[in-house]
């Protein structure tokens, strides 16, 4: 039947993911990268992810396709909240429990002293880089759990300084960053990888990711992950 259809340009494409965010049907996702819509019976042609796109790679056109399916839709958003749902630790999340971190009284203050920032690029955030920026040029990448930057006090000078930073939740963003991941390193002469995650469960999904994407680009890069506990401390360092 000849319908209003979502058309993405992948030229224009700039892999943030907003689009697949604003699809209550679940008719975009990521693939290698770009939003792709992955079947026509789910796509309602009202085009709700239009305005989110913010490279203007998304377009409303008429054309031969299925009819939208209402039911179809319903039991594909109900297969992927499954997907998502991960079965909990039978002693509850470590990453949710409640502590209190020791500090002597007045432990770290000091008189305040101009600390200049070392985030070399903009946006930062994993699903907000566009993967054709010029800045990932022999690029060395620093792969960032959000809960580093506030666990962690020297995060900029031990880590940030002379990389390109990407931060990211695993357990929240909701996202598989190993497409976009790959995508940055296959198009790119990205130098090394360093993985900066949190010592909880949790948060090794974005090592997982990094993995993933590293095999998916078919280049040998250096790479290391380094674990910081929920006090600050550095428990582990790959180098």
């Amino acid at each position: 039947m000849l319908r209003k259809m979502v058309q993405i340009d992948e030229e224009k494409c700039n892999g943030c993911g907003l689009c697949v965010n604003a699809c209550h049907e679940g008719a975009l996702q990521m693939v290698n990268g770009k939003a792709r819509l992955v079947s026509d019976s789910y796509c309602d042609g009202l085009g709700a992810c239009l305005p989110e796109c913010p490279a203007g790679a998304i377009a409303i056109i008429e054309r031969e396709a299925a009819p939208f399916d209402e039911e179809a839709v319903q039991k594909h958003l109900a297969a992927k909240e499954a997907q998502a749902a991960a079965p909990p630790l039978a002693c509850g999340c470590p990453g949710t429990h409640a502590k209190v971190i020791d500090r002597q009284a007045g432990e770290g203050r000091a008189e305040r002293v101009a600390v200049r920032s070392q985030l070399r690029q903009w946006p930062c955030q994993l699903k907000l880089v566009p993967v054709n920026a010029p800045y990932f040029a022999g690029a060395h990448l620093l792969v960032a759990a959000d809960c580093t930057a506030f666990a962690y006090a020297n995060l900029h000078a031990d880590f940030m300084a002379n990389k390109v930073t990407l931060i990211g939740c695993p357990k929240l963003d909701g996202v598989n960053y190993a497409d976009k991941l790959a995508e940055i390193l296959r198009t790119h002469d990205i130098k090394s990888v360093t993985v900066l995650r949190m010592e909880v469960p949790c948060c090794g999904g974005l090592a997982h990711a990094v993995q993933e994407a590293l095999a998916a680009s078919g280049k040998i890069i250096p790479w290391r992950v380094v674990v910081i506990g929920t006090d600050g401390a550095i428990r582990e360092d790959s180098i």
